[in-house]
């Protein structure tokens, strides 16, 4: 992968040389599992079970997230989702749902990111 795509995944929050590694350096197999991130539904089943209340579906959403994003070095993601998961567990569902603006505007940044691959 070139730098330039690495210096925009990175300004995206995606670590690409380290997601690299556990793709066996294979660019191509890396940049298919980025698209697949945006096309999986999980991150509109966060959002829905947020704004429904609904912090069960909330958790197992926003904990599939988690290790999506830890699977592809979106480090930001990552983060913020793991905070999340930890806030649901602690049963703060307020809490929990403050971190989506944060949350939105990361994915926004990482989607973007991927949309130029």
């Amino acid at each position: 992968m070139d730098q330039a795509k690495l210096d925009s995944l990175a300004r995206g929050g995606i670590q690409a040389a380290d997601a690299l590694e556990r793709f066996m350096g294979s660019d191509a197999l890396l940049e298919r599992f980025l698209k697949r991130f945006l096309e999986d539904a999980t991150y509109s089943s966060l959002c829905q079970a947020v704004e429904a209340g609904d912090w069960q579906q909330a958790l197992a959403a926003s904990h599939t997230l988690k290790g999506m994003c830890g699977n592809l070095s979106m480090t930001e993601l990552y983060d913020l989702f793991t905070r999340q998961v930890a806030l649901l567990r602690e049963d703060k569902p307020a809490d929990a749902a403050a971190l989506m603006p944060a949350i939105e505007a990361a994915y926004r940044r990482a989607a973007d990111a991927i949309g130029q691959l």
